[in-house]
């Protein structure tokens, strides 16, 4: 503790104290509280000091004029600055970490221009825009070891009430990264990350299936945007009829396209292979041939916001505007299972490492079920004979 930290210690505990008479005046440190002493100056001018071990070195502070403090008071402050100085109070701890511990402002900097290199493209893209619209000024002012669990928790309600749970449950996972690297790297103590806890959203239940009427109505939608959006619309027909990812769909090159299948390079869970049934291979054969490295659909805006805005259109002009582009992967799982396809079969049209994350795809929409038992109680009470 430096002695600029101790007028700072000083000045505050005087603050609080009004002068009073002048009390008794000692030459020698006091035996009731250790440390607490009044010192004569060769002028003849008396000062309560405090004696203290401070770093360990011995440091004498001094209180204050003996001539304006009265004892009572001195003692009082002299408490006090023993207490603090236990419990390691300084004042000179935020200038101190200024200069060592980063602002959340220039530690997302930081972290992103050393974390961006190692993300995919289409990660990069998104998280970008999370960046942008969520990230940027969740915690504006703050040392990153100011920020609290319940800051965090705080800032992960609000995004959600404005931005919606999967939006928070998104950029709450970016931030809970950046803070462990923030631990990793040396910028914050072990097990001190705010994100660790938060509880995340709960996640929209994946019931969401086409009707045969409603997979007719999409189809006739696309067929009517054939022409003016040819790009939008292969995209669209593409997910629905391999169960795609849109950012597979968006990144694929053409050297990726071999004869009937898609060997996707780096898919979510790595390299995989797409089969494509003889629909979806008519669709990419009708589409201008480019170079191996070049990507088969090109736009001229951020693909993502094509796809998007392209989707919520149809999605309304075809009456389902409940339907999320990624529903239409959940539809094309649904199909298979319909075709009474194994889930080992299921999770490997999909891309799926682990089984359990293809058995939430995997059910029946309820008409479909209701369609099985009365199609079962049929049969039972023709063969009862009713």
């Amino acid at each position: 503790m430096t002695s600029y930290d101790l007028k700072r210690i000083l000045a505050e505990e005087l603050a609080r104290v009004v002068p009073g008479d002048a009390g008794k005046r000692r030459t020698k440190f006091d035996y009731v509280l250790p440390g607490f002493g009044e010192r004569i100056h060769p002028s003849g001018r008396k000062s309560y000091v405090l004696q203290r071990t401070i770093g360990g070195k011995q440091r004498l502070i001094t209180i204050g004029d003996a001539a304006i403090l009265s004892e009572r008071i001195a003692k009082d402050v002299a408490r006090r600055l023993i207490l603090r100085i236990e419990l390691g109070q300084n004042p000179a701890d935020k200038k101190q970490r200024g200069k060592k511990t980063p602002t959340y402002a220039s530690f997302l900097r930081h972290y992103w221009k050393v974390a961006a290199p190692t993300w995919k493209p289409s990660t990069l893209e998104i998280h970008d825009i999370y960046r942008r619209t969520h990230l940027e000024h969740a915690f504006a002012g703050k040392f990153i070891d100011e920020i609290s669990h319940a800051d965090a928790v705080r800032w992960h309600a609000t995004l959600t009430r404005s931005a919606g749970p999967g939006a928070a449950n998104r950029a709450m996972e970016i931030l809970k990264a950046m803070f462990g690297k923030a631990e990793a790297w040396g910028y914050l103590p072990e097990h001190s990350n705010p994100l660790r806890g938060v509880k995340r959203n709960k996640g929209r239940k994946i019931e969401r299936f086409l009707s045969h009427a409603e997979m007719g109505r999409l189809g006739e939608a696309l067929s009517r945007h054939r022409a003016a959006k040819p790009n939008e619309v292969a995209v669209i027909s593409l997910l629905a009829l391999t169960g795609c990812r849109r950012g597979e769909i968006l990144n694929l090159t053409w050297g990726e396209v071999q004869g009937r299948k898609l060997k996707l390079i780096d898919s979510k869970t790595g390299p995989r292979v797409v089969w494509l049934g003889k629909e979806a291979r008519a669709i990419i054969d009708r589409l201008p041939r480019k170079g191996s490295h070049e990507r088969v659909f090109q736009f001229d805006v951020l693909p993502v916001s094509a796809i998007e805005w392209f989707w919520r259109m149809l999605r309304v002009e075809a009456g389902i505007e409940d339907v999320r582009l990624h529903d239409l992967r959940h539809n094309y799982a649904s199909l298979a299972a319909r075709s009474s396809e194994t889930l080992p079969m299921i999770a490997e049209l999909l891309g799926h490492r682990d089984i359990r994350t293809t058995s939430q795809y995997a059910h029946l929409d309820d008409q479909y079920l209701v369609d099985a038992s009365n199609a079962t109680g049929a049969n039972l009470m023709l063969k009862i004979g009713y």
